[in-house]
């Protein structure tokens, strides 16, 4: 008789991820309106489409923060779908360039991972205005690998 192994957080959570599954991601994030569209190897894309009023600051534009947050989120996903069982990544590394302000309104993030080695990975990504295709934020990350 076989025995079935239970999934662990992190193993559930990158099976989700690889098999494109956005509806059952979780995250604390999407309660900001950020919602996963397609989880693929190596590569995320989401789209955020109205900010809350928290996210904004006294200018009437989304924080930086925020758009970090988002950012930190396409980097999560894309990394996830391509780590093994038993592998975990962390942020070590984040640079961001904040190109242009954004008012509040519909963006679309994607990230993809560039090279990943056994215990390091380097992604790329970027967040465009969803109107007129504007980017608003350059971004890449460098994640540490680590196994359980």
């Amino acid at each position: 008789m076989a025995i079935e192994k239970k999934l662990g957080p992190l193993e559930e959570i990158n099976r989700i991820l690889k098999e494109n599954r956005v509806d059952q991601y979780r995250s604390p994030n999407l309660a900001l309106g950020l919602k996963p569209v397609e989880f693929s190897l190596g590569a995320s894309r989401w789209v955020w489409k109205e900010q809350p009023e928290l996210a904004l600051n006294p200018f009437g534009t989304i924080q930086g923060g925020y758009l970090a947050l988002f950012v930190d989120e396409l980097f999560a996903t894309a990394i996830g779908s391509v780590l093994e069982e038993g592998e975990w990544a962390v942020t070590a590394d984040l640079r961001i360039s904040y190109l242009r302000a954004s008012r509040s309104g519909p963006l679309e993030g994607s990230a993809k991972v560039v090279r990943r080695t056994r215990n390091v990975a380097f992604l790329e990504g970027k967040v465009s205005a969803s109107g007129n295709g504007e980017t608003v934020v350059s971004a890449s990350s460098t994640w540490a690998i680590s196994r359980a």
